[in-house]
C-alpha cells in the first residue's frame, strides 16, 4: 500500500489491539504523477475482481478515459485520510468475517500527532519500535514481531552495507529526510530501550551512543522525550517555539506539550 501512495513509512509496529505508524505523506509528490501512473497505482490498490491482465488493463483504460476521476484519485493518493481508510477498513472487514458479526471494529478512525522536526521524528520512531519491548511482548529488537526495527535488522543481516548508509523509510517511495545511518539508529534504539525498560537484563546506564550528542545534548532528556509519547505530547511534538506557533495558527492560547518542550529545551 505504501508503494501506491505518496508516502514514506519511517517506522511501524503492530500490537495485539492497535498499531502505530510514523509516516510522511506528500500531496506535492502525487501532483507530479502523470495520468498513467495515477491509474496504475489506483488499480494496484483496488484491483478488479477478476485477477487477469485483461481485467486490470480494462479498469486502467476506463480510469484514463475520465480525466476528472483521475484528478480525484491523484488527490486521494496524497491524502492521509485515504491512506488510513485503505489500511484499516480491510482489517475491520476481515475481523468481522472471522467473528461472524457486523459493526464497528476500531475504537475510532485514527489519531495523529504532527512531528515538527527531525528530533521529534526520531523520538517517535524510537517510541514505536520499542513499544513491544515496553509492553513485555519481546525482550530483544530482532524478536519484536511486526516492527520496522526487526525488519531493518533482518535486512542488515543479509546486506551489512545497509548499516553504513542513510536510514531509509521502512516502506514507501519518498526520499529519507533524517540524516542518520541505519547503524546509528539501531544503536540509539537499543540504548534507549535499555534506559526505558526497568529491570531489563544488561540495562545500560552510561555510555550513550555518540549520535545522541547530535540529536539531544542530554541522555536523560532524550529518554524523557521518547517516553512522553505515551501521554505528555498531544497534537504535535517539537520545540516550544514550534508548538506555540501551531497553537496560534489553530486559534488557541495553549497546546498540551508546550510546558514539556520548554523543560526539555
Amino acid at each position: 500500500m505504501a508503494e501506491c501512495f505518496a508516502v514514506a513509512i519511517d517506522a511501524y509496529e503492530v500490537m495485539s489491539n492497535h498499531l502505530h505508524l510514523v509516516l510522511r505523506i506528500d500531496p506535492r509528490e502525487a501532483a507530479t504523477w502523470n495520468d498513467d501512473e495515477v491509474a496504475a497505482r489506483w488499480v494496484r490498490l483496488f484491483p478488479p475482481c477478476e485477477d487477469s491482465h485483461a481485467a486490470i488493463e480494462s479498469k486502467r483504460e476506463k480510469l484514463l478515459a475520465d480525466a476528472g476521476r483521475v484528478h480525484i484519485l491523484r488527490q486521494r493518493l496524497g491524502s492521509l485520510s485515504w491512506l488510513m481508510r485503505c489500511l484499516v477498513e480491510p482489517i475491520a472487514r476481515r475481523a468481522n468475517r472471522e467473528d461472524s458479526c457486523k459493526g464497528r471494529f476500531w475504537e475510532g478512525r485514527y489519531k495523529c500527532q504532527a512531528l515538527c522536526d527531525d528530533r521529534a521524528i526520531l523520538a517517535a520512531m524510537t517510541y514505536v519500535d520499542l513499544n513491544p519491548i515496553r509492553a513485555g511482548m519481546a525482550d530483544r529488537l530482532n524478536t519484536s514481531a511486526h516492527t520496522s526495527a526487526a525488519k531493518r535488522i533482518t535486512q542488515a543481516k543479509s546486506d551489512p552495507t545497509i548499516l553504513a548508509s542513510q536510514l531509509k523509510p521502512a516502506a514507501g517511495g519518498l526520499r529519507p529526510v533524517v540524516d542518520i545511518t541505519t547503524a546509528d539508529y539501531l544503536h540509539l534504539l537499543d540504548w534507549t530501550g535499555r534506559q526505558l525498560t526497568a529491570g531489563k537484563r544488561g540495562r545500560i546506564s552510561m555510555h550513550a551512543p555518540a549520535i545522541l550528542t547530535i540529536i539531544d545534548r542530554d541522555a536523560q532528556r532524550w529518554s524523557t522525550r521518547v517516553a512522553a509519547f505515551g501521554s505528555d505530547w498531544h497534537r504535535a511534538v517539537g520545540s516550544a517555539q514550534d508548538l506555540i506557533a501551531l497553537a496560534e495558527r489553530m486559534g488557541q492560547r495553549w497546546l498540551k506539550g508546550i510546558r514539556l518542550a520548554l523543560m526539555l529545551g
